[in-house]
């Protein structure tokens, strides 16, 4: 292995501070440099520009706009259920980075982050363009899977699909869910367009496993896929053989994706392990039950706050929530009020940590426009808020951001939020 050069051995925090520092070089699109660190660290044999090399694990790569992470829980919690060995690589985490990168359902230690990154630090002190955030903690996932010789491996993309460094990986199946306007910035202002971007982890030959989509990037998808040759299933049926540990009926159509994918895959897979790994599923900020009244979902679009609106009626029927509400500014903040504002009985508008959140303010003016009858408030912080929740008896609901999730539950848990929050 080449390694550019050499410099003192980082522990855990100062690694994350080196891999926190690296956000300056923003989002850079394409694989060039993510593949460029995978042969350096000896992961060739990863490479989906070889054509079709000896990969030693299974891959289920999956993209789309909103379910991603819900579906690799699923697609890792059965697999596991079944006997294989998984490495599963989300983004962005909750409290702690070390969520991103598990094995066998359990995170990646503080020792081989800091190992990780500090051989990866040393490779491309030198490299110009720099590597990303993404793409080094990408190469950070691959090498450990590849070090804890697991046997099925589940990507979710970061950002995109076409040129996210996940993409730099030869899959075994094309997962695509539910596309909707999102990150428009980078991805496109059109449907069409951010499919296309979606689509792009379509690789010749291999099979793609797609959630039902409007029409227009049903077609884009359906192009793709013949341009490369490969089948595609869509799956418009909902699982409901055995119970499933997340609520709501998405999760149920969520869960017949997983299965699909594991089986476009060709691994293996029982019905008891289906139902093993579904029931005992846990996956955060998924309209989480912390207590008998808090719930908290990490909805950040106008499509994922449609859906869990939707959810909360199903689980609480005609009662509406206290909102706590928090979104990133450059986020569809319009879309995701009108949204959520029918369930709602009153709204809190905390300040929170990320320096990318709306102002509570401007949300304030959003709700007077779009529901003037509906009572809101701003708070200083998180804390005050949760105090607030209490003053009457109405089931409360947490949402509008990951970041927020993430924030919400550091506190209730009364752990340090995490190190600084991720730019994708």
């Amino acid at each position: 292995m080449n390694v550019g050069v050499s410099r003192p051995h980082l522990n855990y925090k100062e690694a994350l501070a080196w891999l926190y520092s690296v956000q300056r070089f923003g989002i850079k699109l394409g694989l060039e440099n993510i593949q460029r660190l995978l042969d350096k660290l000896g992961l060739e044999g990863l490479r989906s520009a070889r054509g079709s090399p000896n990969i030693p694990a299974k891959v289920i790569h999956v993209a789309g706009t909103n379910g991603k992470g819900s579906i690799c829980a699923m697609i890792d919690s059965i697999c596991r259920a079944q006997g294989y060995r998984t490495g599963l690589f989300i983004s962005p985490h909750l409290v702690t980075f070390r969520e991103r990168i598990r094995v066998d359902g359990e995170m990646i230690s503080e020792d081989a982050v800091a190992d990780g990154l500090t051989m990866i630090r040393d490779i491309i002190a030198n490299w110009e363009p720099h590597p990303t955030f993404f793409e080094v903690i990408t190469a950070l996932a691959l090498r450990h899977f590849s070090e804890a010789r697991v046997t099925v491996v589940v990507l979710e993309t970061g950002l995109g699909g076409r040129l996210d460094a996940t993409n730099s990986v030869q899959s075994n199946v094309s997962v695509i869910t539910p596309i909707a306007l999102d990150h428009e910035k980078w991805l496109g202002y059109t449907l069409a367009e951010i499919a296309g971007e979606k689509a792009g982890i379509i690789k010749r030959g291999v099979p793609v496993v797609s959630a039902t989509q409007q029409t227009e990037a049903e077609e884009v998808i359906l192009e793709r896929a013949a341009e490369c040759g490969s089948s595609v299933q869509f799956i418009d049926e909902a699982y409901d053989r055995s119970p499933v540990g997340l609520l709501g009926q998405h999760q149920k159509q969520n869960a017949a994706m997983a299965i699909a994918a594991i089986r476009a895959a060709n691994i293996q897979l029982d019905e008891k392990a289906v139902a093993r790994g579904l029931e005992s599923i846990e996956w955060p900020a998924r309209f989480q039950k912390w207590d008998e009244r808090t719930i908290i979902d990490g909805a950040h679009n106008p499509s994922a706050a449609r859906i869990l609106a939707r959810t909360w009626q199903e689980v609480f029927g005609d009662q509406k929530a206290t909102l706590v509400l928090a979104i990133l500014s450059d986020k569809d903040l319009r879309g995701v009020c009108q949204a959520l504002a029918p369930i709602g009985g009153s709204v809190l508008l905390p300040k929170i940590r990320s320096e990318r959140a709306a102002p509570p303010e401007e949300l304030a003016k959003l709700l007077s426009d779009i529901a003037p009858s509906l009572p809101h408030s701003t708070t200083s912080n998180v804390a005050d808020a949760l105090i607030l929740t209490r003053a009457n008896s109405n089931p409360i609901l947490i949402t509008g951001s990951l970041h927020f999730a993430g924030e919400v539950l550091a506190h209730l848990r009364g752990e340090p939020a995490a190190f600084e929050e991720c730019a994708q």
